[in-house]
């Protein structure tokens, strides 16, 4: 839906969308690149990256809770929308980090040689936490541009009403003209 937002409402509902973006390509994608290199000669550096996360992660959930009942009500939806794709990352970032313990575990106490401990990192944590924030990337930048169209998603007014908020006229949808 999209509703009748002021230009400063709209540039705020920005930020947690902004932020989770910045998190998912800067972080994960480009730091995580950088990182890469020195991990050879220094691999606990590779610990920055999910230090990083877990920390806009946590501010984002912290904040969208806050914001309920202060900030404005556009504001507060579109904190809530971030909070709700924070905690699927995180779930992927949890299953990365138990692949890395028990690799660690099995490597240490088990038995296990490095390549299947690799195997189980890659296979099991890194792959899907990549393939996560790809799709991740894809669905924060549609919300960006949802969010500066003054349009929130049916589940959030759903979840969040407000009867004082006015609804604009729907975009017509394509449909074909009748014979």
């Amino acid at each position: 839906m999209r509703f009748d937002i002021s230009p400063d409402q709209i540039k705020k509902a920005n930020i947690p969308h902004e932020l989770f973006l910045t998190n998912l390509i800067a972080n994960h994608i480009l730091l995580a690149v950088a990182m890469g290199g020195l991990a050879g000669s220094f691999p606990w550096v590779m610990a920055i990256i999910p230090a990083i996360s877990f920390s806009i992660l946590g501010f984002t959930l912290w904040r969208a809770k806050r914001g309920i009942g202060r900030d404005a009500w556009y504001v507060m939806c579109h904190w809530q929308v971030c909070a709700k794709r924070s905690r699927i990352f995180l779930a992927m970032l949890s299953l990365l980090l138990t692949a890395v313990v028990l690799g660690w575990v099995g490597y240490t106490y088990g038995g296990m040689m490095k390549e299947a401990v690799w195997a189980l990192v890659i296979g099991v944590g890194i792959l899907p936490v990549m393939a996560t924030v790809l799709v991740l990337i894809i669905v924060e930048s549609d919300a960006l541009y949802h969010a500066n169209q003054a349009k929130l998603p049916d589940w959030v007014v759903a979840r969040f009403p407000n009867a004082e908020a006015r609804v604009l006229e729907d975009e017509p949808h394509l449909t074909h003209p009748a014979p």
